[in-house]
C-alpha cells in the first residue's frame, strides 16, 4: 500500500485464489466443530461453497447464505458453552466470506483474507485447554498454505487492525508473518 489510493486492484482470479486459502484454512477446524455438534452441517456446508467459488463456481446468493447459516451454527454453539465449536463455525464463516474481499483499501478488509486461519487457530487451542502453543501451530500450517497470489494480495491492503481479542492477535501475527516472508 504505497500510494495511499482508497481501492485495491483485485481480479477475480485473484478473489478465487484468496477464497480458496480461507476455505483450506478453516476446514481442518471442522473437526472441533463436528465433534461437538455431529448432525449440523451447517459449516461444512459454507467451506464447500467456498471451494466451490475459489474453483470457478459464480459468486452468488448461495455463499451468502452458507455464510450466515454458519453464522447462526457458531452463535448456537457459544449458547451451548461449546465456544471451540463456535469458534469453528466462525472459521467457515469466514471462509465463505472471503469471497467477498472488497478492493478498499481498509485494514478491516484483512480479515477477509486471514480471518478463517485466525479463527480455526483459535477453535483449536480452545478444544486444547486454550494453548496458545496449539493455535501457533495452526498460524504456521496456514502461512505453509498462503501461495505468492495471496500473499501479493494482502500485500496491498493496510496492515491488521487493531482490536479483536484473541483472535485479532492471531489475525495480526499471522498478517506479520506473511508480510515480512520473501517475496511473495
Amino acid at each position: 500500500m504505497a500510494d495511499g489510493s482508497t481501492e485495491v486492484e483485485l481480479t477475480l482470479a485473484e478473489l478465487r485464489e484468496v477464497a480458496g486459502y480461507a476455505a483450506a484454512c478453516a476446514r481442518p477446524a471442522l473437526t472441533v466443530f463436528e465433534s461437538e455438534r455431529p448432525e449440523d452441517q451447517r459449516p461444512r456446508e459454507a467451506i464447500d461453497v467456498a471451494q466451490a467459488f475459489a474453483d470457478g463456481a459464480e459468486r452468488t446468493k448461495a455463499l451468502r447464505d452458507r455464510a450466515w447459516a454458519a453464522q447462526r451454527a457458531a452463535s448456537q454453539a457459544r449458547d451451548a458453552g461449546q465456544a471451540a465449536a463456535g469458534e469453528a463455525a466462525r472459521a467457515a464463516l469466514a471462509a465463505a466470506g472471503a469471497a467477498f474481499l472488497h478492493p478498499l483499501a481498509k485494514a478491516t478488509q484483512v480479515k477477509h483474507i486471514l480471518g478463517s486461519a485466525a479463527h480455526a487457530a483459535r477453535a483449536f487451542e480452545l478444544s486444547a485447554g486454550d494453548d496458545p502453543a496449539v493455535g501457533a501451530d495452526h498460524l504456521a500450517q496456514a502461512r505453509s498454505l498462503a501461495n505468492p497470489v495471496v500473499v501479493d494480495v494482502l500485500r496491498r491492503y493496510p496492515d491488521a487492525p487493531r482490536g479483536g481479542g484473541r483472535v485479532g492477535d492471531l489475525i495480526r501475527q499471522l498478517d506479520a508473518s506473511l508480510r515480512s516472508a520473501g517475496p511473495g
